[in-house]
C-alpha cells in the first residue's frame, strides 16, 4: 500500500480511512486479472464492462448514487468518491475511468432527476447493471460549451434530439447517455435529457482511438425520441444542471490523477533504489534525491488541495467552483510533472511499452483535457477571484 499518512490530516474522518484502506485491499485482490489480462487493452469495450460489473458487485459503484436507490450514503461524498478514485488511479487508469463514468454520468440523475427517474436508473448504475455517460461535448464545443449546436425540441409527449456529441465517454457501451442540447439562446437556453442507448434515432457514428484506450465516441442524433418525463430538470436548466454535477465532480479528476502521481512516486522511488549507477545507487545521486523531493512536495500539495475542496463540499454544503477547479489544475499538471520525472528516472526503459511509468505517461495526459481543460480551471479561477475581490469593495 502506497503512504496514506494523509488520510490522519483533518480534512478526513476514520470512515474514510477504513474506505481508502478496503478499497485498496480489494483492488489489489481483483483488479489484476481484469485489467493486466493481455487482451484487456485489446478489448477495451469488454474490459470496462466487466470492470463496471465487478466495481458494482465489490459495492464501490454504491457510492455513486444515494442511499434510497441502493446507494452506501445518504447522498454523494466528495470525499469518499475521491478516495475510490485516487485508490483505483493508482492500480489502474481503466478502472477509475469505469468508476467515474458511473458517477458522472448518473450524477445529473441525482442532483436534478424526479423519483421516477432515480428509481429507473439509480438502482441498476449502482449494481453495475446499466452503465452510464455524459454527453456535452461536441466538435466546436468543448471548453466552450456554450457554442454547442445539438438540439432539443417538443413535439406532442415526445422530446426530439437532433445533432452531434464528440469525444463522449463510454460512447458505444452505455446504456443510457445524459444529453445536453440547445432549446434557445444563451447559457439559458441548454436543457438536458435521458436518452436511452437502444433509441431509434441514435448511432455510434464513431469510435474514437485514444493513447490511452477507453471507450470514446461521436454520438449522432437524427429525429432521436424519447418520452418527454425523460426530461431533467425544467426548460434552460441544462447548465445548471451540467455545472451543479461538474461542481462535485471535478474535485475527483484531482483525486485521480493523484492516485496516477502517487504510483508514479512509488515506481520511481523503487527504480532509483535499485538502479545501479556510478558505483552506487541511483538514489544516491543528489540530482535524482531531489526529482524525488520535488515529486514527494507536489503529491502533499495537491492532495491538500483536492480534500480541501472535497471536505468544503461535503461539510459547508456549498458551491466549490474555486475550489475544485484549483484541485483539478494543480493535481492534473502537477501529476504530468510528476509522472515526467518518474520516466525520466527510468531512462530508456521508461518509455518502453509494458512499463507501468509509460502507461502513467499515456494515462495522465487526458485529465489535464476533459471536464474543462486547464486553460479553463484558470479562467474559472480569476473569475471567482475577481468576483470575491469586487464583492469586498477593495
Amino acid at each position: 500500500m502506497a503512504d496514506q499518512s494523509y488520510l490522519d490530516w483533518p480534512f478526513l474522518e476514520p470512515q474514510h480511512k477504513q474506505l481508502a484502506s478496503d478499497i485498496d485491499a480489494w483492488a489489489q485482490s481483483e483488479l489484476p486479472p481484469l485489467v493486466d489480462a493481455p487482451d484487456a487493452h485489446d478489448d477495451v469495450d469488454k474490459t470496462c464492462r466487466k470492470l463496471v460489473k465487478a466495481l458494482g458487485e465489490g459495492g464501490w459503484l454504491r457510492y455513486c448514487v444515494p442511499a434510497a436507490y441502493g446507494g452506501a450514503l445518504e447522498g454523494l461524498d466528495v470525499r469518499c468518491l475521491s478516495i475510490i478514485r485516487e485508490t483505483l488511479a493508482r492500480h489502474s487508469g481503466l478502472a477509475d475511468f469505469a468508476f467515474a463514468m458511473q458517477g458522472l454520468g448518473s450524477g445529473p440523475i441525482t442532483i436534478f432527476g424526479d423519483d421516477r427517474l432515480k428509481q429507473r436508473y439509480l438502482p441498476a448504475v449502482a449494481r453495475g447493471d446499466k452503465i452510464a455517460a455524459f454527453a456535452l461535448s461536441e466538435e466546436e464545443a468543448g471548453s466552450d460549451a456554450a457554442a454547442m449546436t445539438t438540439s432539443l425540441r417538443r413535439q406532442d409527449d415526445e422530446i426530439v434530439v437532433d445533432g452531434e456529441k464528440l469525444w463522449i465517454s463510454n460512447g458505444g457501451i452505455a446504456d443510457f447517455y445524459t444529453v445536453f442540447a440547445r432549446t434557445g439562446e444563451g447559457s439559458k437556453g441548454v436543457s438536458a435529457v435521458i436518452v436511452d442507448a437502444d433509441t431509434d434515432g441514435l448511432a455510434i457514428a464513431e469510435r474514437i482511438e485514444v493513447i490511452a484506450p477507453h471507450p470514446l465516441a461521436r454520438l449522432k442524433f437524427e429525429n432521436c425520441r424519447v418520452p418527454a418525463d425523460n426530461q431533467l430538470g425544467l426548460d434552460g436548466e441544462g447548465f445548471k444542471i451540467a455545472l451543479s454535477t461538474l461542481d462535485i465532480f471535478r474535485t475527483t479528476v484531482g483525486a485521480a490523477a493523484l492516485g496516477l502521481a502517487r504510483r508514479a512516486l512509488d515506481e520511481a522511488s523503487h527504480r532509483a533504489l535499485a538502479r545501479k549507477m556510478f558505483g552506487g545507487a541511483l538514489s544516491d545521486l543528489p540530482l535524482a534525491q531531489a526529482m524525488l523531493a520535488e515529486m514527494a512536495l507536489d503529491i502533499d500539495a495537491a492532495a491538500l488541495l483536492v480534500y480541501r475542496s472535497a471536505w468544503t463540499k461535503d461539510v459547508k454544503k456549498t458551491r466549490v467552483t474555486r475550489e475544485a477547479a484549483m484541485a483539478k489544475l494543480f493535481a492534473t499538471d502537477e501529476a504530468q510533472q510528476i509522472i515526467d520525472k518518474a520516466v525520466q528516472l527510468f531512462g530508456g526503459l521508461g518509455v518502453t511499452k509494458g512499463q507501468k511509468v509509460e502507461e502513467l505517461y499515456r494515462e495522465i495526459r487526458a485529465l489535464r483535457i476533459y471536464e474543462g481543460a486547464s486553460e479553463v480551471q484558470k479562467i474559472v479561477i480569476a473569475r471567482e477571484h475577481l468576483g470575491r475581490f469586487a464583492a469586498e469593495g477593495v
